[in-house]
Parts: C-alpha cells; structure tokens; sequence
C-alpha cells in the first residue's frame, strides 16, 4: 500500500476546510493536504452555493467600512447601519434555536466572528462587500440594512472559494481530489492517520492530525430519511453531493460522541424546477426564492401555512423549507401583486432564473396555478381574498402605520374588524393589483444540524466514552453538532466554519510542534 506522510489532512475543500488548512500553515505546519471526494470541477463544498453571507459582531458602519470593497465615501453616507453587538448575536442564535443551543460553542463563535472576519479578509483576500441587494433596502434615498447581517462576498460562493484556492497554492497546500477518506487510523491513544483511496486504490496518509471539515449528511437520501423523516426523500439537494455523512461514520468508528439536533437542518424556499439530487454549479443560490416575506405562499388545496411576515427573512427562510415540504405533495406558490414587483430580487426572481406565472386577475391567476398543481381553486380565490380584504382593514383602521420592508413595520392582517386565524404580521400589504405573479416552490435542503460534538476552544472531537477529546481529531464546518437547533440566523454558518476551522489549524499546529519535540 501506498504511503505518505503529512503534518495535517483536512478532509473536504469547502470554506471551513480551508480555512483549517490556512491557519494550520499560518501557525508553522509545513505540510498539508485536503483531500475532497469529489472532482475538481466540485472543489468548495456547499459554501461555493452560498450567497457568501458572514454574520459578525461589529460596531457599526466605521467599523466594517476598512474590510469591504463596494462602498465609496459618497456611498457609506447613505448607509444606515446599525451596531450590532455580541448580546445581539448571541440572543438571536439562541431565540432561533428555542434555547437548546450550547452556549459553549455560541460563545466561541460570536466572539471569533469579528476576528474570522478580519482574518479572512487580510490573510485570505475575501472580497467581502456590503450586502446591498440582499441585506439592504433603498428607503427615501438611504441604504438601511435590516436582520443584523451586512456582509457578503463578491461573486457570492464562487468568490470565497476561488479565494481559498488562491490562498491555498499560495500557502503550499496540497489538495488531492476524487479522493475520499474511508478509514481513520488510531493507535488507541489517538489518531495516527488516515486512509483514502486514490485513482481507486487505498493509500495512507500518516499524520499526527486529521480535521473532519465534509459536511453533514443532507446529501443522502437514507440518511435523511433515518434522521429528518419520510418526507425528506423529496427534498432537493442545494449544494454538492457528497455531503452524504461520511464525516459521521469516520469518526464514530473511533469513538466520537454523536451531538446536537439530528432531526433538524436548515431548509429553505427553493426553485420547484431545479434538480434534485445536486445543485447547480453555474446559478448556485440563485434557485433560492427568498421573496416571500413581501406576499404570501399558499399551499396545493390553495391556503397559507406560515406567517410571511412573522420576522425578517434571514430569520425565517432556513426554516420555512421545512414548512413547505409538509404541504400536501411538498410545493407551494409564492404570489405578489404589482406593489412590490420591484422589491424582488432580479437574481433570484429573473426571466431566466425562474418560471413566472403571470395574471391579469386573481381567477385568471388561479386558472393558471391549477396547471401547476393548484387542487382547489376556489379555496385559493377565498384565500387571496380574505387577507387581502384583512390588509385593507387593517390600513384603513391605522391610517399611519406605512409599509418599510426595512424594518418590523407592523403591517399586519390583525386589526379590530378583521383578523386572520394564520396572521401576516409585518409587510401586509393588499395582493390586488394587477399584473399578479406567482412561482411554485419546494423545499430545498442546505445542511444538517447533527453532527460531532468538539471542544469550543480547539474544535478537537470529544469521545463518547471518556468524554475527553480525542488525540488529533478535529471537526469544524457543518459537521459541527449542537450549535444549531431547528432553525438558525442567516450568514452564521460560514463564521461558525471560519471560527473553528482556524481553532482547529492553531490546535493542529500546536500537536504538531509537540510531537515534532518528542525525542
């Protein structure tokens, strides 16, 4: 059998690998390798279909303007932006999360975030941007950011990856592909190494660490089935797929403690016309239809089944996929009218990203939906016109409550005189004024929440058994098990892999250094 030897194997190309490989070189190892099951035309795991979105702490505009490139003197004084400070991203990790989430591990990454952000920008060259078209809305001549997230990437995925790779031949790194890791090697003390299989052919890799960084299970229709339920064999894969647990099974293999909510994920509105077992690698997160909060979604026998406007939309969307595929035959439509028709997001909702169906009048609009799978057109028109009816009350009884997608604006359908049993509680504005539009949605799967349970400060695996970490296993990104439970704040994923990815990478070097002392 083959043999090599190297310092550290980080196992998966994705944004929170490479960031382990990075720091590990940063702290002084002189050799390490990624090796990625998949091919090269897939290099980046999921992070390549993300919108690049990074969720920090920082202290308002000053602060970030010095990292971002898309903001000149006559821009940043449009902007509104608000501070938003570690109590906020801890509170709204741990609202979202109903309280399970661990407070270790949320702590050590709203603390690192600022710092990972910084990082990532001065050592890895990210392009990071103000998230004007995704985070922000132009009201009365100003930019106002909402949600408490402000940063995304130029060329979204695609640009933080092709960051990694840049930094990642710079730094040295080798990165063999078409290669998975099936086996780890343990001495019973800790680990020793790992084997892979190259060009088919099993070959091991001597080292005194390996950081598991491939993602969670989401990937796998069994797996899901096992974990999520039935339902979710139909949901489409967002990202790539080889993300279909392997990380779990390596590590279980020695020993490590199972962690966190296997039976949640995030989960979100997406294109009901895409693939379902990959995402698209030229569109990438563009299929996400993230537009719902400034209409309503209906169901296949034609109701509401969420509150649209129950919180901002990177509060809501991982969670609403999840909504979505338990509708009857797992769709929905999401419907507008000519109000806010210029409100939705030209890259998602774009003549050639999208299937639009569009109506002059709501039984025309109807008519159309029933070829799509519409089963009750009459329980849709009763629908579209009892909230509509319940927004204009409520308009007409507060006179001067006004519509800003910006903030909470209070618009809802619940006044003295008419209230909805399924409220709209922000942005209800009436949906009947033509032209109408409708698109039809399904549930698309980003990542599972189960995973590994690590060491905050060193991303090390902890052991079932003992309940001590295990000697030279690490784990960060996805895999990280306990941080998130059944929904999460949009753009915290990316931070959590960068956090513990360079804790990994700093700890991984430490080991290194120890045992390159041992006599």
């Amino acid at each position: 059998m083959v043999e090599h030897t190297y310092d550290c194997v980080v196992v998966g190309s994705g944004h929170a690998g490479s960031c382990a490989a990075l720091s590990a070189v940063e702290a002084g190892c002189k050799r390490v390798l990624i090796v990625e099951k998949g091919p090269k035309e897939w290099v980046g795991g999921n992070g390549y279909f993300t919108a690049g979105a990074h969720r920090t702490v920082h202290g308002g505009l000053q602060d970030l303007l010095p990292l971002v490139q898309n903001a000149t003197p006559e821009t940043a004084s449009t902007i509104d932006m608000d501070p938003y400070t570690a109590d906020d991203f801890t509170r709204d990790i741990m609202r979202l999360g109903d309280g399970r989430s661990d407070l270790a591990l949320v702590k050590a990454v709203v603390d690192g975030s600022r710092d990972a952000i910084g990082w990532l920008a001065s050592h890895v060259k990210v392009p990071f941007i103000f998230s004007f078209n995704r985070q922000a809305y132009l009201v009365n001549g100003r930019q106002k950011f909402w949600g408490g997230m402000v940063l995304s990437i130029e060329d979204g995925g695609k640009g933080l990856i092709a960051a990694h790779q840049r930094a990642l031949e710079y730094a040295g790194v080798d990165v063999w592909f078409d290669t998975p890791a099936v086996n780890l090697l343990h001495d019973g003390e800790g680990v020793t190494g790992i084997e892979v299989l190259r060009e088919g052919q099993p070959m091991r890799i001597y080292t005194p660490a390996v950081v598991l960084a491939c993602g969670g299970f989401e990937a796998s229709q069994q797996l899901r089935e096992q974990h999520l339920g039935e339902d979710w064999i139909r949901a489409k894969v967002r990202g790539t797929p080889y993300n279909t647990g392997d990380g779990l099974t390596l590590a279980k293999s020695i020993g490590a403690k199972l962690y966190g909510d296997f039976a949640g994920c995030h989960s979100t509105c997406w294109d009901f016309n895409t693939l379902s077992d990959r995402g698209d690698r030229l569109l990438s997160n563009q299929f996400t239809k993230s537009g719902y909060p400034l209409g309503i979604m209906v169901n296949a026998r034609g109701r509401r089944f969420v509150d649209e406007g129950a919180d901002f939309r990177n509060y809501t969307y991982a969670k609403f996929g999840r909504a979505i595929l338990g509708q009857p035959g797992g769709f929905a439509f999401q419907v507008w009218d000519a109000r806010v028709l210029e409100w939705l997001r030209k890259e998602e909702y774009g003549d050639e990203v999208v299937e639009k169906l569009w109506a002059g009048s709501a039984e025309e609009l109807a008519d159309a939906l029933v070829l799509k799978g519409l089963e009750d057109r009459d329980t849709f028109l009763k629908t579209l016109r009892t909230y509509t009816t319940a927004a204009h009350t409520f308009r007409e009884e507060y006179p001067e409550t006004r519509w800003d997608p910006a903030v909470k604006d209070g618009l809802s359908t619940q006044s003295t005189r008419a209230s909805l049993a399924l409220p709209k509680s922000n942005w209800a504005l009436p949906i009947d004024q033509p032209p109408l539009l409708a698109v039809k949605v399904t549930c698309g799967i980003t990542f599972t929440f189960g995973g590994l349970a690590i060491d905050p400060s060193t991303a090390s695996v902890i052991s079932e058994q003992s309940g001590k970490t295990i000697k030279g296993l690490f784990c960060t990104g996805e895999l990280v098990g306990g941080l998130f439970y059944g929904n999460y704040p949009g753009g915290s994923g990316l931070t959590a892999g960068a956090v513990f990815g360079r804790a990994a990478g700093r700890e991984v070097a430490r080991l290194a250094k120890e045992i390159a002392a041992c006599p």
